[in-house]
């Protein structure tokens, strides 16, 4: 597996778990399970999403990691957002910050020219 890829996953899974818990504390987890691995699950695929996405440029600049993980963090966030009919705008929110945060790790630690 690509070594920026994997990063991109686990962030992803990661960042999933803190969206567990916050959605978690302010739904109640008790009855939302399987919203709550949606949630998870979202994220992890907002992880494999961008960490197919290296090569993809969107602007002409340093900051197309920040650009390209917001853009694609809302593609991603909208989907779980659509199903909950946006009720949980702090989720959605935080789907779009994570789509960058994902990116930049991926980016940052995901070169292969750096040693292992």
């Amino acid at each position: 597996m690509d070594r920026r890829l994997a990063i991109g996953v686990l962030t992803g899974a990661a960042l999933g778990v803190l969206c567990i818990v916050g959605v978690g504390l302010r739904i109640g987890f008790e009855g939302n399970e399987l919203f709550l691995i949606a949630m998870w699950y979202n994220r992890v695929v907002m992880g494999l999403l961008i960490g197919l996405a290296g090569g993809l440029r969107i602007v002409d600049s340093e900051y197309n990691v920040l650009v390209r993980g917001v853009l694609l963090g809302l593609v991603v966030t909208t989907a779980i957002a659509l199903t909950s009919e946006f009720r949980d705008w702090p989720s959605f929110l935080a789907g779009v910050a994570y789509g960058a945060i994902i990116d930049w790790v991926a980016t940052r630690y995901g070169r292969q020219d750096q040693p292992d």
